[in-house]
């Protein structure tokens, strides 16, 4: 399987579902999300369905998520 790197084009990504979170909003302040066939995930700016995907591995994503969840980011957001 081939490997999918960093800053690969998101339009190239064909054959994969883009998801975003409900929580979203129409002015389009969002991320959305991928799986990639080989079980990494990417992620892209939903303004620029287009521009650089960046690409976790599925353990960076759940890192990640545990942090939103503990509250270690909220201090980024005001």
């Amino acid at each position: 399987m081939q490997r999918i790197d960093n800053g690969v084009p998101a339009g190239s990504l064909s054959g994969v579902e883009w998801v975003k979170s409900h929580h979203s909003n129409p002015s389009g302040n969002c991320v959305e999300m991928a799986l990639l066939p080989g079980g990494d995930v990417a992620v892209r700016n939903s303004r620029d369905p287009e521009g650089p995907a960046l690409v976790y591995t599925q353990a960076e994503v759940r890192a990640f998520l545990a942090g939103v969840r503990d509250g270690d980011f909220d201090p980024m957001i005001g």
